[in-house]
């Protein structure tokens, strides 16, 4: 099935992640890259408002052409989509992105608010990342995106969804397998690493040290720790429709 597909990531138009899916999925459909002109990683779903944004088409050697925008992840989607794009794409792919995106990190993650703005257009689209940061196996996690998104011909995902996707660092006889999971809540150890500057100023670098632990056997965080893909639907909406019946026996009116 021929897709109109568009590609896009956080960190920027020369990641190599961007080009290993654009190598997967350009022989057989129809392919535009969208991505910001330098990484923005941790991003989450900023958008520039004060700024005018500005688009290059470019030819990346080696690999191919696409737009870079001086943009977030979040508007390189919105910008393709009113402006670029002569047809609305059938799936939008962020990604592949060094680092898993699990866990509560799903809130910072440039790569997901990609994904996360494509639903809000009502757009399939899948946010993939790899364990490890010094990746070797980009083909692997493109090949598997490439079967998931022919998944996409059949069954749609309902508006406001997304596929929040983590594949290890490992050949693909080494993966023991595909989990669909739910979002952990748990998070890493952060830390702030201070340094004092040449001018005797405190300055500070934030950091995490691992993957938090899970005890739950269906998250993503531990199908990632076990070596298995693991693959979250996401939702768009935040309510917490637990709590709103609960919201409506406080005492909000009145003395």
């Amino acid at each position: 099935m021929l897709m109109n597909i568009l590609l896009t990531n956080d960190d920027g138009i020369f990641a190599p992640g961007l080009w290993a899916l654009h190598k997967q999925f350009s022989a057989n459909h129809d392919i535009t890259v969208v991505a910001p002109d330098r990484e923005r990683s941790a991003i989450g779903h900023a958008i520039t408002l004060h700024e005018p944004l500005r688009q290059t088409f470019m030819t990346v050697n080696g690999y191919g052409e696409g737009y870079a925008v001086n943009g977030t992840p979040a508007d390189c989607v919105k910008l393709a989509i009113t402006e670029l794009l002569d047809v609305k794409p059938d799936i939008v792919i962020s990604g592949i992105n060094p680092g898993a995106n699990a866990g509560v990190n799903l809130n910072y993650s440039g790569t997901v608010s990609a994904a996360r703005e494509a639903a809000l257009s009502g757009i399939d689209a899948i946010a993939v990342s790899m364990f490890g940061f010094n990746i070797t196996h980009f083909d692997v996690a493109a090949g598997f995106i490439d079967k998931l998104a022919l998944q996409f011909k059949n069954n749609r995902l309902s508006f406001g969804t997304f596929l929040n996707v983590n594949v290890p660092d490992l050949p693909e006889v080494e993966i023991k397998g595909v989990d669909v999971t739910r979002q952990a809540a748990t998070r890493g150890n952060e830390y702030f690493e201070t340094r004092v500057d040449p001018r005797n100023r405190k300055y500070y670098w934030q950091g995490l040290e691992h993957l938090p632990e899970t005890e739950s056997l269906d998250t993503d965080l531990a199908a990632i720790c076990n070596n298995r893909i693991s693959i979250t639907p996401i939702k768009c909406d935040m309510t917490d429709y637990s709590l709103m019946d609960t919201l409506q026996t406080w005492e909000l009116t009145g003395s």
